[in-house]
């Protein structure tokens, strides 16, 4: 009995060892056969990898910007080294006449504000905001390193708040930046602003586009609104005007020019296509002749505003106003005539409806000003798509050119 006990267990113990053998024989060779997959994956995805190396040398070496631009992308240290030599402090004086008791006197104030470097046709120049050299005097203009040099205004347009400046450095001192386009800007992309804000020179803060194709009223630019603009949330103060606006490839794609007074986080930028578009002119000329001038003036459209034009449609530019014998006039457009007031603002209703330009739907005045900017010129005939008596129609504009600033 005992003997068969012993054999009992010897059996059991020898049982289990066989199925334990045979187990591993078998997870072992699973596991063959999982490892030979696996390195059949690893080689593919080694060979995927090298395919799409070879491609993105590929384009690189052709001038081509791969699809993942952040590959391409900086950290913020590297986007401060490669532009903070770029840019510069412009320094002026502003001469004012003040009426006192003792007669006429005048003032002296000390203007900031900032500039960066871009070179053109093999001469660099200094792009600035009209607004830092309007009305200066005695223009100087320092550099990263602390050296300053006299400066003088090449050209200066009001319209868009751009100025450019010639400087008498050395070329050694100059480091042009390299500017990108801004029609690819996206909200949410992260921007960098370089300047020099109460005097402190070489600040950079981080933040994001917050929206495209603004508008924005500015004393100087007269009756009519600077188009196009950037709103980003990278923090500006008083002296960062003029500034580069950079992408994450320390490429400009905006001049910082304005921020909301009382507003965090809330500020704009001349777009970089702007520049481009005009600095040849601004260089060549001192100034710019090119803006198209529709002769009208119009109010956003609303849900509010169509209950009271009697309209169903809530997009839209209305036309509250024509310039007599302006381009608009000659066209036939028409304003209203009856004056309403709608949550504290007074409008005149009962006019044509822009909602659209050569095809292109034109939601409110910001898309009408920015496609006008962007996309056509003084002299061009634009196709102006208007809802009139609740029909839709279109109506051939000859456009003009806006008149000179009240500075000219």
């Amino acid at each position: 009995m005992r003997v068969k006990r012993g054999l009992g267990k010897t059996l059991a113990v020898v049982s289990i060892l066989l199925v334990v053998t045979a187990s591993a024989t078998a997870y072992s060779y699973y596991l063959f056969q999982q490892q030979s997959t696996q390195v059949s994956q690893l080689q593919q995805l080694v060979s995927n990898l090298e395919s799409r190396n070879t491609q993105l040398q590929q384009e690189l070496n052709s001038g081509v910007t791969p699809n993942n631009a952040s590959v391409l992308s900086l950290d913020p240290v590297s986007i401060y080294r490669s532009a903070n030599r770029s840019i510069v402090t412009i320094q002026g004086v502003q001469v004012t006449t003040v009426n006192t008791f003792f007669g006429p006197q005048q003032s002296l104030q000390v203007v900031l504000g900032s500039g960066f470097v871009v070179r053109d046709t093999g001469s660099y120049y200094i792009v600035t905001n009209f607004h830092v050299l309007s009305g200066d005097t005695n223009l100087t203009v320092t550099f990263w390193n602390g050296n300053s040099y006299v400066g003088n205004v090449v050209g200066t347009d009001p319209y868009s708040d751009l100025g450019v400046v010639s400087v008498t450095a050395p070329p050694s001192q100059l480091f042009p930046i390299q500017i990108a386009s801004s029609s690819s800007l996206q909200v949410g992309q992260p921007v960098v602003a370089i300047g020099n804000p109460f005097g402190l020179a070489g600040s950079m803060t981080f933040g994001i586009i917050s929206q495209v194709g603004r508008t924005i009223q500015d004393p100087v630019a007269g009756n009519f609104s600077i188009a196009s603009a950037i709103q980003f949330s990278a923090p500006i103060n008083p002296g960062n005007s003029g500034g580069a606006l950079l992408n994450s490839r320390g490429e400009v794609v905006g001049i910082t020019t304005a921020v909301v007074n009382g507003a965090q986080g809330v500020g704009f930028a001349i777009p970089s296509d702007t520049i481009v578009r005009e600095l040849p002119s601004l260089i060549t000329t001192g100034k710019y002749n090119l803006h198209p001038y529709l002769g009208i003036g119009s109010a956003d459209m609303s849900y509010a505003l169509a209950q009271k034009q009697g309209t169903n449609v809530t997009y839209g530019a209305l036309i509250e106003q024509v310039v007599p014998g302006g381009p608009a006039s000659r066209a036939g457009l028409r304003a209203g005539n009856t004056m309403v007031a709608l949550e504290g603002t007074q409008y005149v209703i009962g006019g044509d409806i822009i909602v659209s330009l050569n095809r292109t739907k034109i939601v409110n005045t910001d898309a009408l000003s920015t496609y006008l900017e962007g996309h056509a010129l003084a002299g061009q005939t634009i196709q102006v798509g208007i809802i009139r008596g609740g029909s839709f129609q279109t109506v051939s504009v000859v456009l003009g050119t806006r008149p000179p600033p009240p500075s000219s």
